[in-house]
């Protein structure tokens, strides 16, 4: 399904991957963007390394919902309140000092000690699939839950607040949404964390937000305690829900890849690394502006302007892999960019890695026989992260 060619270029796919019109965009073009100024939009695997990798000539540019024409006007403070520990609008030294207090929480191994838990949470989930009986809509019975409950655990986060949350960040990445309405919905989910986070500073817990609290609160204001927790809860449960359903979803249309998956267990690890390339489901990094004269590609770019990262387009390089559009869970790990590079890699890369390879062998072992259902599924095309709305299955 090709989407609306309004979208901005790097939101445009076809199915589960990029359209053939980014795919065929130049390394180096001017793009229009919903901020009302054109960027620079950079399509090629080694030109998105370069501009990604380098802080200094490609730092973040504050762009953000509240920055979209018709968002209501807010002061330099305010905004500064609104990025205040918010990893991704944030550049060194400060990005640095934030990123170091979090990044013990992140470890590979700080990750095998919640593996035990996340098993049980998908399995129980699992469980209450196979007791209701099929059709079931995987999105809210598995997908969006599963990951839901994992970041809520973390963080210390109620789970029973999770639909307030999850419409919000829903209605938030959502392009349709009314620049208006989506910083309201900003500014209502930040007064939201503040709660939880001055709850945790009265009496600090073991979950994250109350070890940051113990061990960091000196170096850590409240404002970035807020942005901290506000952008791990949405980034935990947004990005690994879409990958469930939409890896689930490419699986089932790749019969052979599935098969392949079933027949060795072991390739769990190449497989999930396969699936984050193909199905690439943030569209880009955030934006950078050039901090002077730059080159990318031949293309000179001058100071001030704007670059966009188009993540699909650099997954589906051909001189990254062979025949890019093909799924291939025997590739390895080709280096991809889905969790982006650099300094802002994504910090919670080990854990989105460990709860996709144990959800997704789960589910194909507890229902040998799962297969799409009626009605079709939904892709959400509009979204700041791609996925489904919905997957019905049988079994």
């Amino acid at each position: 399904m090709s989407e609306s060619p309004q979208l901005p270029m790097w939101m445009r796919r076809n199915g589960f991957g990029p359209a053939p019109e980014l795919s065929a965009a130049e390394r180096v073009s001017r793009v229009a963007t919903p901020f009302g100024a054109d960027a620079w939009m950079v399509t090629r695997h080694a030109d998105i390394r370069e501009v990604l990798g380098d802080a200094e000539r490609f730092p973040i540019a504050m762009r953000g919902l509240a920055q979209l024409p018709g968002a209501p006007e807010l002061t330099e403070e305010q905004l500064a309140v609104l990025r205040a520990g918010n990893l991704l609008q944030m550049n060194p030294p400060d990005h640095t000092r934030v990123r170091r207090a979090l990044a013990a929480e992140f470890t590979v191994r700080r990750m095998r000690r919640l593996e035990p838990r996340v098993a049980r949470i998908v399995g129980e989930h699992l469980d209450a699939m196979e007791a209701a009986g099929p059709p079931a809509d995987l999105v809210s019975a598995f997908a969006l839950p599963v990951p839901s409950l994992v970041i809520c655990e973390l963080l210390g986060v109620p789970y029973e607040d999770r639909e307030d949350f999850q419409r919000r960040t829903g209605r938030m990445l959502d392009m349709r949404t009314p620049p208006d309405e989506a910083v309201r919905l900003q500014l209502e989910s930040r007064a939201y964390m503040a709660e939880l986070v001055a709850r945790q500073q009265a009496d600090p817990g073991e979950e994250l937000i109350g070890t940051l609290v113990r061990e960091h609160g000196d170096d850590l204001s409240t404002d970035e305690l807020i942005g901290i927790g506000g952008l791990l809860l949405l980034a935990g449960h947004e990005t690994t829900s879409n990958m469930l359903a939409l890896g689930t979803l490419a699986l089932l249309r790749h019969p052979g890849q599935l098969a392949l998956l079933r027949e060795e267990p072991g390739l769990v690890e190449a497989a999930v690394e396969e699936l984050l390339r193909f199905l690439s489901i943030v569209h880009s990094g955030t934006f950078k502006v050039t901090g002077a004269e730059v080159e990318i590609a031949g293309q000179r770019i001058g100071p001030g302007e704007l670059v966009v990262c188009a993540l699909p387009a650099g997954n589906h390089d051909p001189e990254l892999v062979d025949d890019p559009g093909r799924l291939d869970l025997s590739r390895g790990e080709p280096g991809h960019l889905a969790f982006g590079h650099g300094v802002h890699h994504c910090l919670g890369a080990p854990l989105a890695r460990m709860e996709l390879r144990i959800a997704l062998p789960a589910l194909l072992e507890r229902f040998p026989a799962l297969r799409e259902a009626e009605p079709a599924p939904v892709f959400r095309g509009q979204h700041i992260v791609y996925g489904l709305t919905s997957l019905h299955v049988a079994w």
